[in-house]
C-alpha cells in the first residue's frame, strides 16, 4: 500500500511493516509477521525495487509481532537487523515478554487479532540470530537516514524512527491508532505495555518532532501529526 511517495506500508492496521525508499535501496522499519513476506516481493515489485534493494530492518522494539520476517531475511539475502541495545536479547528470543500491561480487552477484537496473527505466523516467529544494535541518537546510515529516539516503557528497549525524508514517525508501540484489545480507534496509549506510566512520560521526548505521517505499529496511518497524537493520548490517559 503506497502511503506517500517513497512509503509503503505491508500488513493492514492490525500489524504493520513499513517500506522506506531513498536512492540507494529501501530501508524496512519492523517486520510485522512471518506471514507479511508473500507482501514483501510484490510491494517492492510495485515501487520498482526487489529484495536486493533492502539494505537494513530496523525494529521499533524486539516483540514477536513486529520481528516477523527479519530472520528470514537476514538468512536468506545477509540484511542486518538493527535494534536498541536494551532490546537485542529480546529480537532474538533470550527473553520473553512478561503477561502484564495487557490493559482493557473485548473478546471480539482479541480473537480478530489472535485469528489474525495466527493465520500469519504469529504463533511461531523465529528469533534474530544476529542483531546490530543501536543507542538513543543515532542516526543510521540507510535509506531514509533513520533517527532513533529511545522511549522506553512498552519495552525497555522501545524506539520511535524518524525519517524526515518521507515526513514520517515511526512509533511502533510507543503508541497506537488502533487498540487490537479493544478496537478502539485514533491515537491511544498501546496494550501490552510493561511500565505504563514509563511510556507515557517518553512521549515528551516526540512531541516536538516535525512530522505529519505518525506510523505505529498496530492502526491505521495518522497524519494529524505528532504533537496533536500525543495530546489525544494524554488526554485519554488523564481519563483512565
Amino acid at each position: 500500500m503506497k502511503l506517500a511517495p517513497y512509503l509503503h506500508r505491508i500488513g493492514s492496521d492490525l500489524v504493520n511493516s513499513y517500506l522506506v525508499e531513498e536512492a540507494g535501496g529501501v530501508t524496512v522499519v519492523d517486520a510485522g509477521l512471518p506471514g507479511h513476506w508473500a507482501e514483501l516481493e510484490p510491494e517492492l515489485a510495485q515501487m520498482g525495487r526487489s529484495l536486493d534493494d533492502i539494505r537494513g530492518i530496523v525494529l521499533t522494539h524486539g516483540d514477536t509481532d513486529h520481528i516477523g520476517y527479519a530472520e528470514r531475511l537476514r538468512r536468506e539475502r545477509g540484511v542486518p537487523v538493527h535494534v536498541h541495545e536494551l532490546d537485542a536479547a529480546r529480537a532474538r528470543g533470550e527473553v520473553k515478554k512478561p503477561n502484564t500491561g495487557w490493559g482493557p480487552i473485548k473478546l471480539g477484537s482479541l480473537a480478530r487479532f489472535l485469528w489474525y496473527s495466527a493465520r500469519r505466523g504469529g504463533l511461531r516467529v523465529p528469533p534474530v540470530t544476529e542483531v546490530v544494535t543501536f543507542s538513543d541518537g543515532e542516526t543510521l546510515d540507510l535509506p531514509g537516514s533513520p533517527r532513533i529516539i529511545h522511549v522506553p516503557g512498552h519495552t525497555p528497549g522501545s524506539v520511535a524512527v524518524h525519517v524526515p525524508a518521507v515526513d514520517a514517525l515511526f512509533v511502533g508501540d510507543a503508541m497506537t491508532t488502533g487498540n487490537v484489545l479493544t478496537g478502539e480507534r485514533g491515537p491511544r496509549p498501546a496494550p501490552f505495555t510493561l511500565e505504563p506510566g514509563t511510556a507515557l512520560a517518553s512521549l515528551s521526548k516526540l512531541e516536538a518532532v516535525q512530522a505529519t505521517w505518525v506510523l505505529p505499529g498496530h492502526g491505521a496511518p495518522w497524519r494529524g501529526g505528532v504533537a496533536e497524537a500525543v495530546r489525544q493520548i494524554r488526554e485519554v490517559a488523564g481519563r483512565s
